[in-house]
């Protein structure tokens, strides 16, 4: 199983990265992607990615951080893209939620950013990792916008996906796949949304599924409220295989082609 998206890069982890790793790919997670959310921690992922043999790295800048750019911060990306390991670009995309620490960045910095780093990708080649919270009418009509900027075949993923029906429908259109994490197991609906999480797992074809953790953040029931990792990703897989009717050896076998498929992992050193 392939961890499409974790934050080992984070402080979290600093200790005992090492011990994780391990305890993934004994788990069964033979592959982890950890994704950046600024240059510091896009840079880290790809320190890692050169350290071991089955980590990969995304580089790019969270709708978070749209605020805090400093200038020539998209040639550094651009620099991080030339490394061999680097197998796209995210997390990128755009967030109204209203967090208490954060708050809501300028939508229009948002959308800069967001843009900007679409037309990275397209220089380099490589698909996004998509970021969406509250905001999804404005992502597609940005992805919309930049269609002709798409990577051709796969265009990226949406990074754990929320939203409703119409948002899945319109992503899958635009030819995304669907990324879902621990807290596709949590019982109720998740602040300011809809849509349950099971019900969009369900509708959502596995042929267009990846699976990932977001460690240290959203892990899956009955690890709730701990520090997350990416050896849990099996945990989420299993719950999401049930929903779909499908055994958990298809559905690893599946969701690990999918995602070897959208960043050309077999064509990475």
């Amino acid at each position: 199983m392939v961890d499409v998206h974790c934050h080992l890069n984070f402080k979290s982890f600093s200790e005992d990265y090492d011990e994780i790793i391990k305890r993934a790919e004994k788990a069964g997670v033979t592959t982890i992607i950890n994704t950046g959310t600024q240059i510091s921690s896009s840079t880290r992922a790809v320190e890692l990615a050169s350290e071991y043999e089955n980590l990969y790295a995304i580089v790019g800048v969270h709708p978070h951080h749209a605020d805090k750019l400093e200038d020539g911060w998209i040639e550094e990306l651009e620099k991080l893209t030339k490394q061999p390991k680097v197998v796209g670009i995210g997390e990128c995309g755009m967030d109204f939620y209203a967090y208490a620490s954060n708050g809501i960045v300028d939508p229009k910095l948002q959308t800069e950013a967001f843009e900007a780093q679409i037309e990275l990708a397209h220089r380099a080649d490589l698909p996004l990792q998509i970021h969406n919270r509250q905001a999804g009418k404005k992502v597609i009509e940005i992805l919309k916008h930049h269609k002709n900027s798409l990577k051709t075949g796969i265009p990226g993923m949406f990074h754990c996906f929320a939203g409703n029906f119409d948002f899945l429908d319109a992503a899958l259109d635009l030819g995304f796949y669907i990324g879902f994490d621990g807290n596709t197991t949590y019982d109720g609906l998740a602040k300011e949304e809809d849509t349950d999480l099971k019900d969009i797992a369900r509708r959502t074809p596995l042929e267009r599924i990846v699976i990932e953790t977001d460690s240290p953040y959203l892990p899956p029931e009955p690890h709730r409220r701990s520090r997350n990792e990416p050896s849990y990703a099996i945990i989420t897989a299993e719950f999401i295989a049930q929903l779909k009717n499908v055994s958990f050896e298809d559905f690893d076998l599946v969701t690990t082609e999918n995602a070897r498929a959208i960043f050309q992992l077999d064509a990475r050193p």
